[in-house]
C-alpha cells in the first residue's frame, strides 16, 4: 500500500522531499481501495516535470478524519506502455487522467473516456481540436441529434452540447468544452509578481472571485508559514458568504425565469443587485475583486461598513425568504421542478460530484465541514444542508437554505467583529518556502475549490494548479437530462450553473 504524508487544511506547506515517492503499482492499488469508500475523494491529481522525469502528485481527502493525504510517484519520459487506469475503476478520476494525457501524452490502459478534457493551448497532441472532438454517436431510424453551441444566444461562455434524442426524450448528452485557451495556470509562473498572481486567481472564474482569491491567499500564506490574524479571517469569511448569497439568489432568479415565474425573476434580480452592491460599497468592486490579498487587506472593514453590511443582509434575507415561500407554495412551479433532472446519490458518488449539487443528492461533500479552515476551524462549527431527492427542486431548495444560512453566518461573524485600524496590509514580497507544496482548499459557492502551489529551489512558484468544482459536476448535468424532455434542459442546466471558464482555465 502507498504511503502518504498527512496534514490538515490549516497546516503549513509540505517540503517536496517529504512527500513519499512510491511505485505506481502501490499507489494504484491503494487508491483503488480507498476511493471505493465514501469517506475518501480526490482533491487533485496531476503531474509535473521534475528534471528527467514526470512526477505525479495525488492529494486525497479523508472526509471522516479531516485529513489531507499526499503521495506521489514518478516515471521517465521514455517509459514504455500505458499506466493502468483508475478511471476504469472509479469514474470520478476521469478529469484528472484526461488532463494528464492532454498535457504530457501519458496513456492510461482501459481508460473508458479517453477524450480531450480542455484542449489547452499547450496540449501534447496538436491534432486534437474543437473541430474534430469525437462525440459519441448512436445509430437508429428513430433517433436524431440536436446540437447547441458552442456560441449561445445568451451572454454566456462557449461550450458545445450534443443531444441524442428519441423524439423529445434525451437519451444522451455529451458536453465538450475547451474553447477558451487562456493558459491561466502557466501565467502564475510567468513572472514572480505576487500581486499579478493574486489578480490572476480572481479571474479563474469571474463569479467566484472571492473564493479563488481566498484559495490563492491561503496557499501562499501556508508557503510562508503564516497564520492570518483573526480579524482578517473574519473579513474573508464574510466576503465568501456574500458571494455565496449573491450567486444563489441569482440562480433562483434564473430558474424562475426559465419557467415563466416573472415575479421571482425580478425580485431575485433586485436582491442579487443589492447583495453585490453591498460588496461594492465595502471594497469598490461588485465581485469582490481587490478585496482578498495574501497576508493582509487594503479594504479593512470599518464600523460603518460593518453596520451597513449587517443591515443590508438582514433586508436581503427577509425579502428573499418571501420568494422562497412563494416558490414552495406554487403548484405550477413545483410541477416543473420536482422529479426533473434527477441525479441519484449513487451516481453522484460514482462521478465524484461536489458542492451544493452533490449535497442536493444526499452526498455531504462540504469543505466547511470535512476540512475546515479560517472561521470554520476557529469559531463556527458548520452543519451542511443536505437534500435527498437530487432533482431541480432539491438543488433550488439547497440554494434557498444556503442563502439563509450564509446570512446568519455573516451576521454572527460581524456582530463580534471589531474593526482594526492597524490591520495588516498585503505583502507581495514575503519569502516562500523553497521546494514545497501548499494546498488552498475552499468551499466556494459551487463547491470544492482546490488550488495547489509548488515552489522551486529559489522559493518561486514553479507550478500552479486550479481545480474548479465544475470539473466534476459537468458530468452530473449530462446524467440529469437522461430520460427528460429536451425542453427541460434549460432548467436542469440552470440548476447546476456550472463554470465554463473555471473548467477551461
Amino acid at each position: 500500500m502507498a504511503r502518504y504524508i498527512t496534514i490538515d487544511n490549516t497546516s503549513p506547506a509540505v517540503p517536496l522531499a517529504e512527500i513519499p515517492d512510491e511505485h505506481y503499482g502501490a499507489v494504484y492499488d491503494d487508491l483503488a481501495d480507498r476511493l471505493a469508500q465514501e469517506r475518501y475523494h480526490m482533491a487533485h491529481y496531476f503531474a509535473r516535470e521534475e528534471g528527467d522525469r514526470l512526477r505525479f502528485y495525488a492529494i486525497l481527502l479523508d472526509d471522516s478524519s479531516r485529513k489531507i493525504m499526499i503521495t506521489s510517484f514518478a516515471m521517465g519520459y521514455h517509459d514504455e506502455g500505458p499506466l493502468p487506469s483508475l478511471t476504469a475503476l472509479r469514474p470520478a478520476m476521469h478529469p484528472f487522467e484526461r488532463d494528464i494525457t492532454e498535457r504530457y501524452g501519458v496513456r492510461f490502459d482501459a481508460m473508458p473516456w479517453d477524450k480531450p478534457l480542455r484542449l489547452p493551448f499547450d496540449r501534447r497532441d496538436r491534432r486534437a481540436s474543437v473541430g474534430n472532438y469525437p462525440f459519441y454517436t448512436i445509430e437508429g431510424d428513430s433517433l436524431h441529434e440536436v446540437n447547441v453551441g458552442p456560441i449561445h444566444a445568451g451572454i454566456i461562455e462557449p461550450g458545445a452540447f450534443r443531444f441524442i434524442c428519441n423524439g423529445e426524450t434525451v437519451l444522451h448528452l455529451e458536453i465538450a468544452l475547451g474553447y477558451q485557451h487562456r493558459g491561466l495556470e502557466r501565467q502564475f509562473t510567468a513572472a514572480d509578481n505576487r500581486l499579478r498572481q493574486a489578480v490572476l486567481a480572481e479571474t479563474a472564474a469571474g463569479d467566484t472571485a472571492a473564493a479563488n482569491a481566498t484559495a490563492f491567499a491561503e496557499a501562499v500564506e501556508k508557503l510562508a508559514g503564516h497564520t492570518p490574524p483573526e480579524g482578517l479571517v473574519r473579513e474573508r469569511a464574510a466576503a465568501l458568504e456574500l458571494e455565496r448569497m449573491a450567486m444563489h439568489i441569482a440562480d433562483t432568479g434564473a430558474l424562475s425565469m426559465d419557467v415563466g415565474y416573472q415575479l421571482g425573476q425580478v425580485a431575485c434580480e433586485a436582491l442579487r443587485t443589492m447583495t453585490i452592491n453591498t460588496t461594492q460599497a465595502w471594497c469598490g468592486n461588485r465581485f469582490a475583486k481587490g478585496l482578498i490579498r495574501p497576508f493582509g487587506t487594503n479594504k479593512p472593514l470599518t464600523a460603518e461598513k460593518t453596520d451597513m453590511i449587517r443591515r443590508n443582509v438582514a433586508e436581503i434575507v427577509r425579502r428573499y425568504d418571501e420568494v422562497r415561500h412563494d416558490i414552495k407554495s406554487s403548484p405550477t412551479l413545483l410541477a416543473r421542478y420536482e422529479q426533473c433532472g434527477v441525479v441519484p446519490r449513487s451516481e453522484m458518488l460514482r462521478i465524484g460530484g461536489v458542492g451544493m449539487a452533490a449535497r442536493a443528492s444526499g452526498v455531504e461533500r462540504d469543505i466547511r465541514t470535512s476540512h475546515p479552515s479560517g472561521i470554520f476551524s476557529r469559531q463556527i462549527a458548520h452543519e451542511s444542508i443536505v437534500k435527498r431527492h437530487g432533482d431541480v427542486m432539491a438543488r433550488l431548495m439547497m440554494r434557498c437554505r444556503e442563502v439563509l444560512q450564509s446570512a446568519g453566518y455573516i451576521d454572527r461573524i460581524l456582530a463580534s467583529h471589531r474593526p482594526d485600524t492597524s490591520a495588516p496590509r498585503p505583502d507581495y514580497v514575503r519569502p516562500l518556502a523553497p521546494d514545497a507544496l501548499a494546498v488552498g482548499l475552499v468551499e466556494a459557492w459551487r463547491g470544492e475549490l482546490c488550488h495547489v502551489a509548488v515552489t522551486n529551489a529559489a522559493g518561486r512558484i514553479a507550478d500552479y494548479r486550479i481545480k474548479d468544482p465544475s470539473i466534476h459536476n459537468w458530468l452530473a448535468l449530462a446524467l440529469a437530462v437522461r430520460g427528460e424532455g429536451i425542453s427541460d434542459f434549460p432548467i436542469c442546466n440552470k440548476s447546476f450553473n456550472l463554470s465554463y471558464c473555471g473548467h477551461d482555465l
